[in-house]
């Protein structure tokens, strides 16, 4: 692939994480960036991720081949008026939003559907900004595109091909039907995990009995309870339609469970757990039964051949048994690439301090 020019508006953690991985993996581009943070384009100079540092969003970034909106997304109104007085017509102009209806419509206000193509990283942390930033935090990830009708089909295969050079796996998607799978298998279950979190805390007597005993399978199920308040309100607003239908599909759901529950229907509460644990198997090895504490851990790895097989070799040289192994895709709420889960939890300790001795960067639950 040529040297080609790479601008951003928003240098944070996906902005410089997607910066850092072309600068690793496409060295000679040039890279440009746009943030309202000093510090964090003081930093991306002084590590050699960026070339150029913009005190505003100027002429320059009619240089890019690809520009990057990285902002957050009520931002995309007014940087995109502005990009557009100097964006190149052969420039490929895309985002890293979650939700992406909204970005589409405001590109198609605004005439430059030619030359969108929307884009989903399924890759994150609870650790926010540039200082969080790493190349391998796109690796083996789910990388979704979302091209217009009218994105020349080039454009669209240059894209998925940086994608892939990058260490991701491209997924073209309808821009609708990305938000509507989101919304079913990341914005709903955030939802979900918030109000249950709430109905304990407001069933909870004062000695606060539950809270104390929430530490095994209640804590591993709500995890994602713990993300950014502010994020997942922007991505409601946004996404509002799509989480509201299956949100009352949910309800529905919960309304018909409750009537089993309250007539005692054997038959109709086995299909309710037995048909979720075969659909669930057949996309995760997990364990059947009833819910327990997963005892995991996520590791960064380089994505080279051996590198899964040299952590297995290290612990069973130290006799921790692995219960299950595998790259992680959707990384939106872990840290590392490669997810690793014990039988036990003594596993958890033992497991981090041998592998962080041999240079891994660790990650366990909170």
């Amino acid at each position: 692939m040529k040297a080609q020019t790479f601008g951003f508006i928003g240098l944070g953690l996906i902005g410089g994480s997607i910066a850092r991985a072309i600068r690793s993996n496409l060295p000679d581009s040039v890279i440009i960036a746009y943030d309202i943070n000093e510090a964090a384009l003081s930093a991306a100079l002084s590590d050699g991720v960026i070339d150029t540092a913009l005190s505003s969003i100027d002429t320059r970034l009619g240089q890019c081949d690809y520009l990057f909106l990285c902002a957050p997304v009520q931002k995309n109104d007014d940087n995109l008026k502005t990009i557009k007085e100097v964006l190149s017509p052969d420039c490929l102009l895309t985002d890293v939003g979650s939700v992406k209806t909204g970005i589409h419509e405001i590109v198609h206000v605004m005439g430059l559907d030619a030359q969108f193509v929307g884009g989903h990283p399924m890759a994150g942390s609870e650790r926010v900004g540039y200082v969080n930033s790493k190349a391998r935090l796109l690796e083996n990830a789910y990388y979704i595109l979302t091209p217009t009708e009218t994105t020349p089909p080039e454009k669209l295969t240059a894209y998925r091909d940086l994608v892939q050079t990058l260490g991701a796996i491209p997924l073209i998607l309808d821009y609708r039907q990305h938000d509507y799978v989101t919304a079913a298998i990341s914005h709903l279950p955030h939802v979900i995990a918030a109000s249950l979190v709430n109905l304990v805390r407001d069933s909870d007597s004062p000695d606060g009995i539950m809270k104390m005993v929430a530490a095994g399978g209640f804590k591993d199920i709500t995890r994602i309870a713990s993300s950014s308040a502010q994020m997942w309100q922007q991505i409601c607003l946004t996404n509002t339609d799509n989480i509201s239908s299956l949100l009352g599909a949910y309800i529905q759901a919960l309304t018909a469970i409750q009537k089993d529950l309250d007539s005692h229907s054997e038959t109709a509460l086995y299909d309710l757990f037995d048909s979720a644990r075969i659909y669930r198997d057949s996309f995760i090895n997990t364990s059947s039964g009833p819910i327990k504490s997963s005892y995991t851990v996520t590791i960064d790895i380089a994505d080279e051949p051996g590198a899964l097989a040299a952590i297995a070799t290290i612990l069973a040289l130290h006799q921790i048994s692995i219960k299950n192994i595998g790259i992680v895709h959707n990384r939106e709420t872990e840290s590392g690439v490669l997810r690793i889960e014990f039988y036990e939890e003594t596993s958890i300790e033992k497991a981090t301090e041998i592998l962080g001795a041999k240079g891994y960067t660790v990650y366990t639950r909170k």
